[in-house]
């Protein structure tokens, strides 16, 4: 695997993140939505169901991860973000699915879901 992102797998309109399930311990994969920090090496991903989603229960209890790009799987480290990575995951996200260029964000599920950071190692 190759850091840092290729322009093909940041055109990807899809990862998966495979978390560690809190009670299971058996491995989850989800298909989500992805943006990308400017150094190509931070995914950011907004949880619609906030707090609530299985899959940030699960890295708020383990971080360790895996995400897959176009069919590369990639070692990572998973948490919500900082509030100083807020508005950058929230931009990220808006730009890429919804065309945002700067403003108001698009809709309230780019104001207000919750953002968590991927950390590809590697």
């Amino acid at each position: 695997m190759t850091l840092p992102l290729t322009d093909a797998q940041l055109a990807e309109r899809n990862g998966y993140l495979v978390t560690t399930g809190r009670v299971s311990g058996h491995a989850h994969e989800i298909e989500i939505w992805f943006g990308v920090a400017d150094d190509r090496r931070t995914l950011y991903l907004l949880s619609g169901g906030g707090d609530r989603a299985d899959w940030v229960r699960n890295i708020d209890r383990d971080g360790t991860v895996t995400f897959r790009i176009s069919g590369v799987t990639y070692t990572a480290t998973a948490r919500r973000a900082t509030a100083d990575e807020d508005r950058a995951a929230r931009e990220s996200l808006a730009a890429k699915y919804y065309g945002w260029s700067g403003g108001e964000l698009p809709n309230d599920w780019s104001r207000t879901a919750l953002p968590a950071v991927v950390a590809l190692a590697g």
